[in-house]
């Protein structure tokens, strides 16, 4: 958002030299000042960017025209209503943008940016931020209407050019220290690898990032653990859990941390779980799951165990061997988690061969 605001500013130049220029030199040597760097800024941006700026055109050429009407009638009020004119129309584009389905803002951003690709929480920051520029844009517009009939040239001078940046300084900076103390947040959060649907490493982002955004695909590991009698241990997730408190689930699951093997994160949560660790995992899975809040790429693990397990009490709310007919007469009840159930069925075959 801020890139696009800053492609946009150097639009509204023509604005600010002809008020310093008229203040200077009168109305028609503002004008011509005004129209050159207007025409300098087109050229300029041509040569630089191999670009058209439509922008910048639009507003020397609204500038001559209210400028040129101004003159005829002898009446500066028509000229002074421009950066209102230009207020209202981004009010407009803004609006539209932030409270309907129609973007205009986030396709013009394509052209500035090539190949932009939003994620579904940095899309709704986005959105976010035009809302918030949307109610400055309309604040500063209904100022420069209210000086326009009713305050002195200066401050209509003043509200029209000086203020506008005032403004667009506080967004930012306010929008600097939100980021500072954001990333300052998440230095110390775990971090999880970004892998595509071969589990292939694309990147990494923090886990409340991986959390809320539903397109870091990133992987897990399950393991299921028998007995020789075919029974199935299952671990009760705490109550004060954020997705699924109270339920039934795998034996084992977590994360794989970024620099971590699929292996080592399946040995380090099986032993921070359910205190194994002498134990013979074998790969039988490996699927998408899509969850209300995230995206994992699971690999799935059984193994037989006939050891002591202890759950460990700070993550887990305790745990036991179910019988298969016992899983089942409970499966669709709210008892288990879905992830649980959908991996039950799925490879319920394969469970109960080991």
């Amino acid at each position: 958002m801020k890139q696009i605001l800053i492609k946009m500013l150097p639009g509204l130049l023509p604005l600010f030299v002809f008020i310093i220029a008229d203040e200077i030199w009168g109305t028609i040597v503002g004008l011509w000042v005004a129209i050159i760097i207007g025409i300098l800024e087109l050229v300029y941006i041509f040569i630089k960017e191999r670009r058209f700026d439509k922008f910048i055109l639009f507003d020397t050429l609204l500038l001559v025209g209210l400028g040129g009407v101004s003159l005829l009638f002898d009446n500066d009020i028509f000229f002074k209503l421009k950066p209102a004119i230009i207020g209202v129309i981004i009010c407009a584009l803004l609006g539209v943008s932030a409270f309907t389905p129609h973007n205009f803002v986030f396709s013009m951003s394509k052209r500035y940016m090539k190949d932009i690709q939003l994620s579904d929480a940095q899309y709704k920051q986005f959105n976010k931020s035009l809302k918030i520029l949307f109610f400055i844009f309309m604040l500063h517009t209904l100022l420069v209407f209210y000086s326009v009939w009713f305050m002195s040239k200066e401050a209509w001078a003043f509200i029209s050019g000086g203020l506008f940046y005032i403004l667009m300084g506080v967004y930012f900076l306010v929008e600097f220290i939100n980021r500072f103390f954001k990333n300052k947040k998440i230095v110390n959060e775990e971090w999880l690898p970004i892998v595509d649907s071969n589990g292939q490493i694309k990147g990494k982002a923090p886990r409340s990032l991986c959390h809320t955004d539903k397109t870091l695909m990133h992987p897990v590991v399950h393991l299921h653990v028998f007995n020789k009698k075919g029974e199935l241990f299952l671990q009760k997730r705490p109550d004060n859990k954020l997705i699924q408190p109270g339920k039934w689930d795998t034996a084992v699951g977590g994360h794989v941390s970024f620099g971590e093997t699929i292996e080592e994160a399946l040995l380090r949560e099986a032993k921070e779980e359910i205190d194994i660790s002498d134990f013979n995992p074998e790969l039988i899975a490996r699927y998408c799951w899509k969850s209300d809040v995230e995206t994992e790429l699971v690999f799935c693990f059984t193994t037989i165990y006939e050891g002591n397990i202890v759950t460990n009490d700070n993550e887990l709310n305790g745990g036991k061997f179910w019988k298969i007919k016992e899983i089942k007469s409970n499966l669709g009840k709210g008892v288990f988690t879905p992830n649980f159930e959908i991996e039950f069925n799925r490879f319920l075959n394969k469970l109960r061969n080991k």
